[in-house]
């Protein structure tokens, strides 16, 4: 299938969409604390939501049933707000997708519940480390392949394992669109990405193995081996000058803190 081709009101319409992603993907990783629920942060999401005029990219996506996906430690993607407590010392991903006027604007962050360990700190490092990496091949010209080769090298560098069942898309008129955007692969490898491309790029990086299994709620992904997985994401537009960042946030760990192998 082509790949969509973004320009003019249609740009405008994404900075729009995404940049209300971001705004309540930053609101919602304040709130995460000791003691509340996945259950209370996505309805915070929701209300947000109604506050900003726009309406959850995933509640009601093939029967998922939250307004945002919200996932703990060993949960790697898509898990459901509900009762469990945010302890002290867990990590929690967030991930946010919204739709305003039609277009949608989609990113996810994990952040930490208080003081975690020095695993959970280079494994958080490692994943946006990666994400920044990838990203800077989101120019006009570049091969996807070398996209997704760059993340899963970066992150094997320190010793961690890319997800492979799960890839990043493209993303517009759809939560899902073309491409999709494997966390690794061929360098070289088509398709060759071109000005107006908009995409979602989202490492999702495991402490052990890189294999998942799901739940029995049909949604909730989890480590094979209980070890924590992060997850971070942008929506980026691809430029003759490099990557447009459409859901720019402050970084949220340091890259002088850890070293590759």
């Amino acid at each position: 299938m082509a790949i969509p081709i973004r320009k003019g009101k249609e740009l405008d319409g994404m900075r729009v969409s995404c940049g209300i992603a971001r705004d309540i993907l930053l609101k919602c990783a304040e709130a995460v604390e000791p003691g509340i629920t996945t259950g209370h942060v996505d309805a915070f999401a929701a209300e947000l939501m109604r506050e900003a005029d726009c309406r959850s990219a995933f509640l009601g996506y093939r029967g998922f049933p939250g307004h945002i996906c919200i996932s703990i430690n060993e949960e790697v993607v898509h898990g459901i707000g509900g009762p469990r407590v945010m302890q002290f010392g867990d990590i929690v991903k967030i991930d946010v997708g919204i739709v305003k006027d039609g277009w949608v604007g989609d990113n996810a962050v994990t952040v930490p519940v208080g003081q975690i360990s020095e695993e959970f700190q280079k494994l958080l490092f490692v994943t946006e480390e990666s994400l920044a990496v990838g990203m800077s091949y989101a120019r006009d010209g570049v091969m996807l392949g070398d996209l997704g080769s760059s993340i899963e090298r970066c992150v094997v560098e320190y010793g961690f394992t890319v997800v492979r069942e799960y890839v990043g898309h493209g993303v517009g008129r759809k939560l899902h669109e073309e491409p999709q955007v494997p966390n690794y692969g061929k360098p070289g490898e088509r398709p060759r990405l071109r000005e107006g491309m908009i995409l979602a790029i989202e490492p999702m990086v495991n402490s052990g193995v890189a294999k998942t299994k799901t739940l029995g709620d049909g949604w909730t992904v989890v480590t094979a081996d209980k070890r924590p997985s992060a997850h971070f994401e942008h929506t980026v537009l691809v430029t003759k000058d490099g990557p447009e960042i459409l859901t720019p946030r402050p970084r949220l760990t340091q890259p002088e803190v850890f070293q590759p192998f």
